[in-house]
């Protein structure tokens, strides 16, 4: 059962949003403009909140749209979340949202990520805005938790590093040539390398 909103602030917010004309409006002002220029207004829909695990917010007040592309196939979300105090884990929060618009829409079938758009609606009692919006900054380390989320993860592929580089690693060496040959039937031949650990 979805939950009511807990102030009459959030009451509005979800009434006035939750009507494609005005969502629209809002989207066409405040979408940024790379993300304006590709999508269909008109294909405006208006999607269940209901992925925000209950622990992750005080209040219902978030409103989530799709969006077609105008370039074929494709989805954009727009997240709209709405806020009359200031948090400092807000950045965090929206990535956590988005990521579960994501998962959504996998669930639902499709076979590749939606470009997810987190907007904040903020009007509280401190002005303006006082934290970043970049989770990136969230992170004692911004820069490099921007190089490690922005580009691809470490990986660890034994199917093309060669026995003799394995032997190498120490410790972890009878670890990662088991796991390696894991599917031969005959695993005497590494009885050898292995016999040194």
């Amino acid at each position: 059962m979805e939950r009511l909103p807990t102030t009459p602030h959030d009451a509005v917010f979800r009434q006035m949003l939750m009507q494609k004309e005005v969502a629209r409006d809002f989207l066409a002002i405040h979408l940024p403009e790379d993300f304006l220029a590709i999508c269909d207004l008109d294909s405006l829909k208006l999607e269940s909140g209901s992925f925000v695990e209950d622990n992750l917010r005080s209040r219902y007040s978030d409103i989530l749209y799709s969006l077609h592309t105008q370039h074929g196939p494709g989805y954009v979300y727009a997240l709209i979340e709405h806020q009359s105090k200031s948090d400092r884990l807000m950045a965090f929060r929206l990535m956590r949202y988005a990521i579960a618009a994501m998962q959504r829409h996998l669930d639902a079938g499709h076979d590749t990520l939606p470009l997810v758009v987190p907007i904040l609606f903020y009007h509280g009692p401190e002005s303006p805005w006082p934290y970043s919006l970049n989770w990136h900054n969230m992170f004692v380390k911004p820069d490099m938790a921007k190089a490690l989320y922005s580009h691809e993860f470490a990986l660890v592929d034994l199917t093309t590093m060669p026995d003799n580089q394995l032997l190498q690693h120490r410790r972890i060496a009878m670890l990662e040539l088991l796991q390696k040959h894991i599917r031969q039937r005959d695993l005497s031949e590494l009885l050898d390398p292995l016999s040194r650990f």
